[in-house]
């Protein structure tokens, strides 16, 4: 019952900031999915529901650099890897999507980590 609530309360969360946030072709989404042993980010074109770049601590390139996936230093070189993608494929200005968690700690790391790279939030 107790989790029931709480995955409500999440998604609720998670809907009320994307409905705000929307990705188009001159702007998409830099989506952030946070859990306690990893972190990935996506960046979405909503319109064509296509994924344009997505980097996380699982992937083979960044698990290799990484003792554990779940620390603010993860955080950072998923930020890294996920803006040098983006930059390569030609996107610089990027709406910034936190999902349902709060702009501390590893999100912030890794939205730091994005702006200091090259996106523009």
């Amino acid at each position: 019952m107790r989790q029931n609530k709480i995955k409500k309360a999440a998604l609720r969360r998670k809907y009320h900031v994307q409905k705000k946030v929307f990705g188009t072709p001159d702007r998409p989404r830099l989506s952030i999915f946070r859990s306690n042993r990893h972190i990935y980010a996506q960046i979405i074109d909503d319109v064509a529901a296509v994924t344009l770049a997505s980097a996380g601590t699982r992937s083979r390139a960044l698990k290799a650099r990484l003792a554990t996936g779940g620390n603010k230093q993860a955080a950072e070189t998923v930020g890294e890897a996920v803006a040098k993608q983006a930059l390569q494929v030609g996107i610089n200005c990027v709406r910034f999507d936190r999902s349902r968690y709060k702009y501390h700690g590893r999100v912030k790391a890794l939205a730091d980590a994005a702006r200091k790279t090259g996106l523009v939030f």
